[in-house]
């Protein structure tokens, strides 16, 4: 039989500032330390290095109809080589199409935002994003279809 496997993407001590410092592209390094700025002001939340390399603000605890739980942050991104990947709500792109019409360019799937930078999206509809799924993991807010 099977043992279950230990989560992955669990809070760690490793030093937030010392793993953004570490991300070899100076524009996604800038971008990162950005956004790591915006997830804090809105969730009120201190960033923690989750895993390897998802930077979180934040936690709740889930359960999945399977039964299945565990604990994830509230929002979270990682600066990929590619992108930039913020990590919200499951089925956000659905939920807010209008905040994503105005958000600028980006990629959407399976609650994950694909940016390549952040100077090429509007900044307002971003935090709303990000403050929309905070609200709905805390409990205080239902995913809205907007």
């Amino acid at each position: 039989m099977a043992t279950p496997k230990e989560p992955v993407t669990v809070p760690t001590e490793v030093s937030v500032d010392d793993f953004l410092a570490a991300v070899p592209d100076e524009r996604r390094r800038a971008d990162a330390g950005r956004l790591r700025a915006i997830m804090g002001e809105v969730t009120g939340e201190p960033a923690v290095l989750w895993g390897p390399s998802i930077v979180g603000f934040g936690s709740y605890h889930y359960t999945y109809d399977s039964g299945r739980t565990g604990d994830a942050p509230l929002v979270s991104f990682s600066p990929r080589k590619q992108h930039l990947v913020v990590y919200l709500m499951g089925g956000f792109e659905d939920r807010y199409g209008r905040i994503l019409e105005r958000l600028g360019p980006h990629r959407a799937g399976k609650g994950c935002l694909y940016l390549k930078r952040l100077d090429t999206v509007d900044e307002s509809a971003l935090r709303e994003l990000i403050e929309r799924t905070a609200r709905v993991h805390q409990g205080v807010d239902r995913a809205s279809r907007r």
